[in-house]
C-alpha cells in the first residue's frame, strides 16, 4: 500500500471537491498504519439499463481506490430506485415497477466490471436493509433531520418557491441514502456534484447514530457530446461502454470511436482527465500541448479514442474501427459498408416508378439515408445523392439489375444489390 500522502495525490486527480481532505489524509494514515482498507462506497439508482461514460467517472475513481488496497461497494439502489432520485427534477419523478428496477440491476452488474476489479468489488442492493425497517425505524430516520433543512436543498427550495408539489417521499430519498452509509459503514462515499446534499446527509446521519463521519469525494459531471449537457441517454449526448466500437446506422458510421472522436475540442482534456489512465505526469504535458497548440486536437481525440475502445472492446476492435474512421476521413469507402438486397422478381412493369420496389427515394427510405421518399427526392433534386460515383441526376431513376454504392453526402453510404 502507498503512504498517504502519495494515496492524497493520485485521489485528488479530477475530484471538484473533498469534504474533508483532513479527515481523508487521517483515515489513510490509520489504515495505512493498521493495515486495514478503506470502506469505499458509491451508489447508482438502476433507472436506465446501460453504463455511459459519464457514470464511469465514479466508477474509476473506484478502480483507483481498489488499486490502492481499499475495499470498494458498488451500491445498487434497487430500493431507493423505486422512489426516484428527485435531484435536480422540477416535479416529482415517477417511481419505477420493482421488475424495471430489477432489470436494470441485472445489467449493472454486468457492466460494471469492464471498468472494477471482480475479484476486489462487493456489490450490494439497499433492499437488503431498507426493505426490512420497521415503521418505528422509518419514523425515527425522518426525526433525524427538519424540514427546514430538506428546504435549503436548491431543488426543493425552487419547487417550494414555485409552488410546485415535493412529495414527503422525495424528502425521505437522501435520507435513505444517508441510511445506506450507515448500514455499509462507509469511510469514503463518491458522488457527483449534483449529489452533495444527500453526501452530506450521510455524514449527518452517522454522527446521529454514533458512528464517524465519512468522507465526501465529489466528482464532476461529465459533459455530453454537446459540449453542455452532462451525459444522459435522455439527451442522446452519450458514449455507452456496451455500445460497438464501428457500426453504421441508417448508413453513416458511428460507434464508440466516432462518437469519441466529435467530442468538442475544448472539453479534450477534461474527458482525459476524468477517462483516461494515463499517468498525471503525461496529463499535465498533454494539457499544456493542447493550449500551446503544439498537440492538434484531433490526434489527442484519436488517441483517446483508441484507449477507451480498447479497454471496452479490445486492441482488434480499436484498430477496426480507426481503420473505418481513417477511410472515411479520406472520402474512400469503409471496409464494411453495410448492405442490402432487392429482387425484381414479380415486379410489374409500370411507368409509375413509385410501384417500382428499385425506384431509388423507395431505396433510400428503406435503407434509412432518408426519413421518407419526398425527403429523397429533395436531397437528389439538391444533388447530395450519388449512385456509383455518379449524382443522381433524376428523383425518377430505378436501379438495374446489380451493385450500386449509393452516397448521401459524404460520410453516409449504402451498398444497395439489385437481384432478378
Amino acid at each position: 500500500m502507498l503512504a498517504p500522502g502519495k494515496q492524497i495525490e493520485l485521489i485528488r486527480r479530477g475530484a471538484v471537491e473533498i469534504i474533508s481532505e483532513k479527515e481523508l489524509l487521517d483515515k489513510l494514515e490509520r489504515s495505512y498504519k493498521g493495515n486495514r482498507p478503506l470502506r469505499i462506497k458509491a451508489g447508482f439508482d438502476p433507472t436506465a439499463p446501460d453504463i455511459h461514460l459519464g457514470h464511469t467517472v465514479l466508477l474509476e475513481k473506484m478502480r483507483q481506490f481498489q488499486e490502492l488496497g481499499h475495499y470498494v461497494t458498488f451500491l445498487i439502489g434497487d430500493f431507493t430506485g423505486m422512489i426516484g432520485d428527485p435531484t435536480g427534477k422540477s416535479e416529482t419523478r415517477k417511481p419505477l415497477t420493482r421488475e424495471e428496477v430489477m432489470r436494470n440491476a441485472e445489467t449493472y452488474k454486468t457492466q460494471v466490471f469492464k471498468v472494477l476489479d471482480p475479484e476486489k468489488t462487493e456489490i450490494r442492493f439497499n433492499s437488503e436493509w431498507l426493505g426490512g425497517m420497521t415503521s418505528m425505524e422509518i419514523v425515527r430516520l425522518g426525526a433525524m433531520q427538519t424540514v427546514a433543512r430538506m428546504l435549503e436543498r436548491e431543488d426543493f427550495k425552487k419547487r417550494f418557491t414555485n409552488q410546485q408539489d415535493i412529495s414527503i417521499l422525495e424528502f425521505y430519498y437522501p435520507l435513505f441514502q444517508a441510511y445506506d452509509s450507515f448500514a455499509l459503514k462507509s469511510d469514503v462515499e463518491l458522488g457527483g456534484t449534483d449529489q452533495k446534499f444527500n453526501l452530506l446527509m450521510g455524514r449527518t446521519v452517522q454522527r446521529k447514530m454514533g458512528m464517524e463521519e465519512q468522507v465526501v469525494l465529489m466528482m464532476p459531471l461529465l459533459e455530453g457530446l454537446d459540449g453542455v449537457n452532462k451525459m444522459s441517454k435522455s439527451l442522446g449526448n452519450y458514449i455507452g461502454i456496451n455500445e460497438p466500437a464501428v457500426e453504421f446506422v441508417n448508413g453513416e458510421l458511428t460507434g464508440m470511436f466516432k462518437k469519441v472522436m466529435s467530442v468538442p475540442d475544448e472539453l479534450i482534456p477534461r474527458y482525459y482527465e476524468l477517462l483516461s489512465h494515463i499517468s498525471v505526469g503525461q496529463f499535465t504535458s498533454l494539457r499544456q500541448q493542447l493550449k500551446d497548440k503544439v498537440k492538434d486536437p484531433r490526434d489527442a481525440k484519436k488517441e483517446l479514442a483508441m484507449e477507451l475502445v480498447t479497454r471496452y472492446h479490445g486492441p482488434e476492435e480499436a484498430e477496426r474501427a480507426l481503420k473505418e474512421y481513417e477511410k472515411l476521413q479520406t472520402k474512400e469507402l469503409p471496409d464494411e459498408v453495410p448492405e442490402i438486397a432487392f429482387s425484381l422478381a414479380g415486379v410489374v412493369d409500370d411507368d409509375d416508378a413509385t410501384k417500382k420496389i428499385n425506384w431509388l427515394p423507395h431505396i433510400m427510405k428503406e435503407t434509412g439515408l432518408a426519413k421518407s421518399t419526398s425527403e429523397a427526392i429533395r436531397l437528389i433534386k439538391q444533388g447530395g445523392v450519388k449512385v456509383n460515383d455518379a449524382v443522381a441526376p433524376d428523383p425518377e431513376t430505378r436501379l438495374q439489375q446489380g451493385v450500386h454504392i449509393i452516397r448521401v453526402g459524404k460520410r453516409r453510404f449504402y451498398k444497395v444489390v439489385i437481384t432478378p
